[in-house]
C-alpha cells in the first residue's frame, strides 16, 4: 500500500503474509519505541536529585496511562469503522468517521480539562503518598492534562490511518511525537531548568505537534480539503452505532485496567520485595505484548476491510494468518524469556532479594506471551468486525474467572496471583475463539 499522500486506492482483499506485516510491523516498532519516553523523562527528572519529585511524576504518568488507555476506543473504534468503510468502497463514510471521532475526542479532552480539580482530588486523594509526592504529581497533572484533546485526537488519527492501510504514516506520527517529547523534556528540564513544568509542557507540545502532523496528512489524503458533509457526519444511525461501539470498548478496557490494578495492589500487599520483583517481571510481559498488539492492529484493519466488503474468504484468511503468526511470536517470546530471562533480571535490579523472588516466578512470566496469543489476536478480530458487545461480555466473564482463580490460589501467594493472570489471558482467548464460529456465520451468509 502507498505510504504517502495522494488519492486513496480502491480496496483489494487478497490477504497475504506481506499485508499482515505491512500493518503489524510499524505497530510493533511504535510499541517498542514508546517506552523510551518514560526512560528519558525518568532520567531527566531523576537528575534533579529529589526522589519525592521523581515519585510524584511517576505517579502522575501512571494516572495518564490509565486515563488515556480508558479512552483507547477512540483508536480501536476508528480503525474498525474506517476499515469497514474502506472495504465497502464508501469514501463519504470513511471521511465522516474521521470527523465524528475527532469531535468525540475534542469533547472528551475538553471535559477532562474542565473537571481537572475534582479529578485530581479524587485520583491523588485515593493513591496516598507524602505531601511532597502528591504535590509534585498534581503539579505535573494540571499542566499535562491540557494535552488531552491533542493526545486523544492523535488516537483518532492513528486509528484512521491504520484503517486506511497507511501504517507507515501512523508510525511516522508516533515517532514524531516521541522524538519531540524526548527532545523537549531534556531541553526544558535539564537545559532551561523548568523542572516538573518542563516535563509536563514537553508532553503537551509534542501531542499538539503530532495532531497537526496527522491533520496535515489527512488533508493530503483527502485531496487537499476537509469536505465533511453535515448530513453524513451527523447521520443519527451511524452516530448511535459509533457511540455504542465506543461504550462497549470502554467497558471492556475498564475491566482490563481493573485486572492490572488489582494485580499491582495484591503484589504491594505481599511486600516491597514482591512488588519490585513483579514490576521487573512485568517488563517481560510488556515486550511480548508489543509484538502481539502489532498483530492485533493487523487483525483490526484486515478483518475490518473484509467485513465491510462482506468478503468471507478474505476475512477467514486474515484470521488464519494472524492466529498462526500470533503463535509464532508468542511461542518465540516465551522461549526467549525462558532461555535469557535470568540475566536480564540481574541486569534490571541490583537487589539480591528482588532478584531471588523474580527468578522464582520467572517461569510464570515467561508463559504470558504464549498464553496471551488468542486473547490479543481475537481482540483485533472482534474489533475489526465490531463484535464489541460480545467482546465486552466475554471480558467481564474473564474478569470473574481471574478473580475466582486468584481466590482459589490464595494459599500459593504470589504464584497464585501470576496463575490468575495467566488464567485471565487464557480465558479471554478461549471464550472469544469459542464464540467466533457463530459470529462469523452471520455477515458472510
Amino acid at each position: 500500500m502507498a505510504a504517502s499522500g495522494g488519492p486513496l486506492p480502491l480496496p483489494t482483499f487478497t490477504v497475504t503474509h506481506r499485508q499482515v506485516f505491512a500493518i503489524a510491523g510499524p505497530a510493533m516498532l511504535a510499541n517498542i519505541t514508546t517506552p523510551l519516553l518514560g526512560v528519558v523523562a525518568t532520567a531527566a527528572i531523576g537528575r534533579l536529585g529529589d526522589s519525592a519529585i521523581l515519585g510524584g511524576v511517576a505517579m502522575a504518568a501512571l494516572v495518564f496511562d490509565c486515563i488515556f488507555w480508558l479512552f483507547g476506543f477512540l483508536r480501536m473504534g476508528t480503525v474498525a469503522l474506517t476499515a469497514q468503510a474502506y472495504g465497502a468502497g464508501d469514501a463519504t463514510e470513511r471521511t465522516a468517521v474521521l470527523a465524528r471521532a475527532l469531535m468525540t475526542s475534542a469533547a472528551i479532552g475538553l471535559a477532562l480539562i474542565a473537571l481537572q480539580v475534582p479529578l485530581a482530588a479524587l485520583i491523588f486523594g485515593s493513591m496516598g503518598g507524602s505531601d511532597t509526592v502528591r504535590g509534585a504529581a498534581e503539579h505535573y497533572f494540571f499542566i499535562r492534562l491540557w494535552s488531552s484533546p491533542f493526545a486523544l485526537g492523535n488516537y483518532v488519527m492513528l486509528g484512521w490511518l491504520v484503517g486506511l492501510a497507511r501504517p507507515m504514516l501512523a508510525l511516522s506520527i508516533q515517532i514524531a511525537i516521541n522524538v519531540i517529547s524526548m527532545a523537549l523534556t531534556v531541553a526544558l528540564v535539564l537545559v532551561f531548568d523548568c523542572g516538573i513544568s518542563g516535563a509536563a509542557l514537553a508532553a503537551v507540545i509534542a501531542e499538539a505537534a503530532g495532531l497537526i502532523i496527522g491533520l496535515t496528512m489527512a488533508w493530503r489524503l483527502l485531496g487537499g480539503r476537509f469536505d465533511f458533509g453535515e448530513t453524513s457526519v451527523f447521520d443519527r444511525g451511524r452516530l448511535m452505532r459509533m457511540m455504542a461501539i465506543n461504550r462497549d470498548i470502554m467497558i471492556r478496557t475498564a475491566a482490563m485496567i481493573a485486572v492490572y490494578l488489582f494485580f499491582s495492589a495484591q503484589g504491594a500487599r505481599a511486600g516491597d520485595v514482591t512488588l519490585a520483583a513483579n514490576a521487573v517481571l512485568h517488563n517481560f510481559t510488556l515486550v511480548g505484548a508489543f509484538f502481539l498488539d502489532g498483530l492485533a492492529n493487523a487483525a483490526e484493519q484486515l478483518c475490518g476491510r473484509a467485513y465491510g466488503a462482506r468478503d468471507g474468504v478474505a476475512f477467514g484468511r486474515a484470521v488464519r494468518l494472524i492466529v498462526i503468526w500470533g503463535f509464532v511470536f508468542g511461542a518465540g517470546a516465551s522461549a526467549l524469556f525462558a532461555l535469557f530471562g535470568s540475566p536480564f533480571i540481574d541486569l534490571m535490579t541490583a537487589s539480591a532479594d528482588v532478584r531471588l523472588v523474580a527468578h522464582q516466578y520467572m517461569w510464570l512470566a515467561a508463559l504470558m506471551p504464549v498464553c496471551g496469543v488468542m486473547a490479543f489476536v481475537f481482540d483485533g478480530i472482534y474489533i475489526g468486525a465490531t463484535w464489541v458487545r460480545d467482546m465486552r461480555n466475554l471480558m467481564i466473564v474473564s474478569l470473574a474467572i481471574y478473580l475466582a482463580v486468584w481466590w482459589a490460589t490464595l494459599p500459593l501467594g504470589n504464584a497464585g496471583l501470576w496463575l490468575a493472570m495467566l488464567s485471565f489471558f487464557i480465558a479471554r482467548g478461549a471464550l472469544q475463539a469459542a464464540r467466533y464460529p457463530a459470529l462469523a456465520r452471520g455477515p458472510f451468509t
